[in-house]
């Protein structure tokens, strides 16, 4: 396995940092992380290690997170970054292209993948249908437990910076039906007390086919369902990736 970290310039002049896990394979996995995490926090470096043992992998950090420059516009402006790190999977002749995000990630991945078809297939883990509809649920058990965790070892590393957040955006539910004919895997967390598993449900009502959804029954919000369902949660990514890859 061989690891580069790299920076690619977006069309609006940000810097994006990335990390390539290459075995030469050629099919290529880009891991979108959410909000208020990067490429090299603790669970998202343990998403990106764990998929390269079946894919290539790039895993990047959106602007205003981790390594990369400017600010974070809340998918106003993050489809430009999605987009640079395509570009770069194309420019490595990668034959096939999935594309699994993550929370807002995954808001920027459909989005993009909307007006745009250079990926085969995608996943959306807690996907928001709207940004402004986030839920919020501060009072939820849930909510506690995603707090010790980004207190703790798990949490190191993280931080963002501000953008705009008022600047204009497209909201996912607006857009997910112009996503087919790419397939589209939907997964929440019924406990997730931030974006509600009802976000995932309306997406999925409205793409079309191919399409799928899974609800973790016990599981929070994105990337803890990995925490705490690792091997399913790779075994349903995997089985959808195989199938649609």
């Amino acid at each position: 396995m061989n690891i580069v970290s790299k920076t690619i310039k977006t069309d609006d002049k940000h810097r994006i940092a990335f990390d390539h896990y290459s075995t030469q394979r050629d099919t290529v996995v880009i891991l979108a992380h959410g909000f208020y995490n990067n490429k090299d926090a603790f669970l998202f470096k343990k998403i990106a290690e764990d998929f390269s043992e079946k894919y290539d992998v790039l895993c990047f950090d959106f602007r205003g997170h981790g390594k990369s420059s400017g600010r974070f516009t809340w998918t106003a402006r993050e489809t430009s970054d999605l987009s640079s790190i395509i570009d770069y999977a194309q420019s490595k002749g990668y034959c096939r292209i999935g594309l699994v995000g993550f929370s807002l990630g995954a808001a920027v991945a459909i989005i993009e993948v909307a007006v745009n078809k250079r990926v085969n297939s995608l996943i959306c883990v807690s996907a928001p249908e709207n940004v402004w509809k986030i839920n919020f649920h501060f009072w939820e058990k849930e909510m506690i437990n995603d707090l010790i965790l980004n207190l703790g070892e798990k949490g190191k590393g993280k931080f963002i910076r501000f953008g705009n957040p008022f600047l204009k955006k497209i909201n996912p539910i607006d857009v997910v039906d112009k996503v087919s004919p790419v397939p589209v895997l939907f997964i929440h967390g019924q406990k997730d007390w931030l974006i509600k598993k009802s976000h995932s449900e309306k997406l999925f009502g409205k793409a079309f086919f191919p399409k799928k959804i899974k609800i973790f029954k016990n599981a929070g919000h994105a990337e803890k369902i990995f925490d705490k369902f690792a091997e399913e949660f790779k075994e349903e990514c995997f089985s959808w990736l195989d199938e649609t890859l």
